[in-house]
């Protein structure tokens, strides 16, 4: 792949330590109100700092998780050329842009039914009339990306030519154009999928263009796409549809591919279907920040030119978007718990700096929790830590050995903890979030 690097000692070490640490049967309390007063009092020895720097590479593509928006969510194959312009003054317009949403990505549909005479792709004369060059010359004047679907197979699912058998024309068609992101999807498969993938990953290298490369394969490809440098990001699930059940299974199963993601190689648990109407306000926000403490590509799904407020606070929530691009470029994971299979789960992921971690405090259930989380079930120290509400963007103080707040059904409380070497502590107290 084009500018990627390779895997550090230091990534895998910190990964594969979390991986480890979430089986160790880490003592997370869910119901009670407040760790026991003698718990609480109790001090073990300090471990020093540990600064977590990001490796030291640079001009990585995909250096940290794509950001952006895809067609398909919510348009479906009503794409065109005047849509692809609207959003991508949209986005800079809202100020998506600026907070690092860069792709504007085209999902199926775009094609005509055949190719040229001289076998190359061609967009629809009556969706695109102007041709995907001068599409792309907009968008890079907005200081945007353009992304493009294609398909593996004979085929696309939208029944559209495939690029199999055309990779290295495909390719070099793309970036004439002047394309920055390719998704390449799975359907009419004939061929294997390794192959067909390496094949095209081989082709869009070639053309010396920076092509971000995500791979569309409906489950996760196996160990060989990161060890082998296959794509930049690679599908962990089937599609996601717009309600709590299938968002929150996703999440699940993308957990047990944590230790693939680095600098340049993502897990992707599918795009965002923040405000498509399927899901509330608060498991929008849960969707959001499931994702960002999953180190998952941010890729909206939804209309930008008529987002209401509730839809740009969660899309644009900076402090959220900061895990999610955290330059270390972890996966959080969900740590072990006794009480995970009711519903309640705490997810960690480190963050660059010195014992510093994003914390994620879900209720999967459909009653309110009572939910904490000790400093040393997060490969902590014990003793004072400084907390921060990300969502509220505020700090809460410096709390002694651990944290807990009551969280709503289908709601998450999102945190970020720093240890402090010494400061005036602030009891262990629960905090109450409302609706």
């Amino acid at each position: 792949m084009a500018g990627s690097g390779k895997k550090t000692f230091q990534i895998f070490f910190f990964a594969l330590a979390i991986l480890l640490f979430s089986s160790n049967g880490s003592k997370l309390s869910v119901g009670a109100r407040s760790p026991s007063p003698s718990a609480a009092n109790t001090v073990t020895p300090s471990p020093a700092p540990t600064a977590i720097e990001p490796p030291a590479s640079v001009d990585i593509l995909a250096a940290t998780p794509p950001m952006g928006w895809n067609s398909f969510n919510h348009f479906g194959c009503s794409v065109d050329e005047s849509l692809i312009r609207e959003t991508a003054d949209a986005m800079v317009e809202s100020g998506m842009a600026a907070l690092g949403y860069q792709y504007v990505n085209i999902d199926d549909c775009w094609m005509a039914p055949e190719r040229d005479a001289d076998g190359n792709l061609q967009p629809d004369p009556q969706k695109f009339p102007h041709g995907m060059k001068a599409l792309a010359d907009y968008v890079h004047s907005k200081g945007l990306k353009l992304g493009i679907y294609i398909d593996r197979g004979t085929k696309t699912c939208g029944g559209l030519p495939g690029s199999y058998g055309y990779e290295i024309q495909d390719a070099n068609q793309l970036a004439s154009w002047g394309i920055d992101y390719v998704k390449d999807d799975n359907c009419s498969v004939v061929g294997n999928l390794m192959d067909d993938y390496t094949k095209m990953r081989n082709a869009l290298n070639a053309t010396g263009r920076p092509i971000v490369f995500s791979m569309c394969s409906w489950g996760f490809p196996g160990m060989l796409v990161a060890r082998l440098d296959v794509a930049h990001l690679w599908r962990t699930s089937s599609d996601i549809k717009d309600n709590w059940d299938s968002m929150i299974k996703i999440g699940e199963a993308n957990n047990a591919y944590a230790i693939f993601a680095e600098p340049g190689h993502w897990n992707d648990p599918d795009m965002l279907e923040v405000g498509n109407g399927g899901m509330t306000d608060s498991e929008y926000r849960t969707h959001f920040s499931l994702w960002a403490i999953m180190a998952a590509p941010l890729i909206a799904g939804n209309d930008l030119r008529s987002m209401d407020q509730a839809t740009r606070d969660i899309l644009m929530a900076p402090e959220v978007i900061a895990v999610d691009q955290d330059p270390l470029g972890i996966q959080g994971v969900r740590l072990s718990s006794p009480n995970a299979g009711k519903g309640f789960e705490i997810w960690s992921k480190p963050l660059a700096g010195t014992n510093t971690r994003a914390v994620l405090l879900l209720n999967r259930s459909e009653i309110e929790a009572s939910m904490s989380v000790r400093w040393t079930d997060l490969d902590l120290p014990a003793g004072p830590a400084a907390v921060r509400d990300l969502w509220a963007r505020s700090n809460l103080g410096i709390y002694h050995n651990g944290y807990g707040a009551i969280v709503q059904p289908h709601a998450v409380v999102l945190i970020k903890v720093t240890s402090v070497e010494s400061h005036a502590v602030a009891p262990f107290v629960l905090r109450i979030t409302m609706e």
